[in-house]
């Protein structure tokens, strides 16, 4: 008995912490400053003036001197620590700029790719949207009068521009041409076609109505729409006509039951 006790206790005796090389470790640490301290020389002898920056852009709307002068209070840093992403969002601030792309370009140069918006439709009186139905810019005295015209209140206007975006060519395939959509503060849809006439969708089952436009009423506004004014979908199962004022005179209106929202 005793004898297995004295041979635990040796056995015991005999464990050791393992022994760490302390003098590996500061090699290793020193090695690691001397490195950091390199790359910082090194990173400062690059770090030298920007000498010149080349800008691409096809420049129809946005000007030359206006992405330099965005650029200029960035060029004073050096090449290594010109802020990049500053320097994209000062040129994107800028009217008509749509995305910039901004590189450095060796030994001391940068590179600046600008890509202007494209306009895809006005928004109200003023205002002009980009291909992804976004307001780019808010107010500008000479939109392009060939665009298609969208309304509706402030925050709408990916929501208008989706329901001319999927109206257009259904109207197209019937003849008709699509040139304005109207959402009023209400949420009720009206269409223009480039012939004048108002096709009011409501409120309700606008989806609906417009397919029943585009299978009943079409083809009345096709043979007649001269004498058209607008054409009401809010009805349940039909619509009514709204003639022009020659035809009202001529043959009287009749009066048409109260359409629904």
């Amino acid at each position: 008995m005793n004898r297995k006790r004295n041979k635990r206790r040796s056995e015991r005796s005999e464990w050791r912490l393992p022994q760490i090389d302390f003098k590996g470790i500061g090699s290793v640490l020193v090695l690691a400053a001397g490195l950091a301290i390199v790359g910082y020389a090194f990173s400062v002898a690059l770090d030298r003036p920007v000498a010149h920056v080349a800008v691409e852009g096809p420049f129809q709307r946005v000007s030359l001197p206006e992405v330099e002068a965005a650029i200029a209070p960035f060029v004073t840093s050096g090449f290594v620590s010109i802020d990049l992403d500053g320097v994209r969002a000062a040129i994107e601030r800028i009217a008509w700029v749509d995305r910039v792309r901004v590189e450095r370009s060796w030994p001391d140069g940068l590179h600046v790719v600008v890509t202007e918006q494209v306009a895809a439709a006005r928004w109200g009186a003023e205002g002009l949207l980009n291909t992804r139905g976004e307001l780019f810019v808010a107010s500008t005295r000479h939109p392009p009068p060939e665009l298609p015209r969208l309304a509706g209140p402030a925050g709408t206007e990916r929501e208008v521009a989706r329901l001319y975006l999927d109206t257009y060519p259904r109207l197209l395939g019937v003849g008709m041409r699509l040139t304005r959509v109207t959402l009023d503060p209400r949420g009720a849809w009206e269409l223009e076609l480039a012939n004048g006439i108002a096709v009011r969708l409501g409120r309700q089952n606008v989806e609906e109505r417009l397919e029943r436009f585009l299978d009943v009423a079409s083809p009345l506004v096709a043979t007649r729409q001269g004498d058209i004014a607008y054409i009401d979908m809010r009805y349940s199962n039909g619509f009514s006509v709204g003639w022009t004022s020659q035809v009202a005179s001529a043959g009287g209106r009749k009066k048409s039951p109260r359409p629904d929202a």
